[in-house]
């Protein structure tokens, strides 16, 4: 009796050894996996960071391209106003001065007629 009991207990020891043999290499590899997939989230957030950091970039280059193009149309806008003024005032003279030389015309042929 004593002798079955000493190798069953032998026969499970052996069981709990290769048990916890699995067990550690599962272990083991369950670490690697996770170190694995540790890396390539922290790859993917780099790019993912680096793509961001970019398109950013980009986006700053735009504005400041709209930006310096809205300063020369304001400009441009502001030139333009400046110069239908200037029209205006020209225009304004020139009806003036047409109707002093109509007013003129007018008395010269008045006094052409007497």
């Amino acid at each position: 009796q004593l002798h079955l009991t000493m190798s069953e207990k032998n026969e499970l020891t052996k069981s709990l050894e290769m048990v916890q043999k699995e067990l550690q290499e599962k272990e083991s590899e369950m670490k690697r996996e996770m170190s694995e997939n540790k890396d390539r989230l922290l790859q993917a957030a780099k790019e993912h960071h680096d793509a961001l950091t970019e398109a950013n970039r980009k986006n700053e280059v735009k504005i400041e391209a709209c930006q310096d193009k809205m300063n020369l149309l304001e400009h441009f806008i502001s030139s333009q106003k400046l110069e239908i003024e200037h029209l205006k005032s020209n225009k304004e003279e020139l009806s003036n001065s047409l109707k002093e030389a109509n007013e003129t015309l007018g008395e010269l042929l008045k006094a052409k007629v007497r």
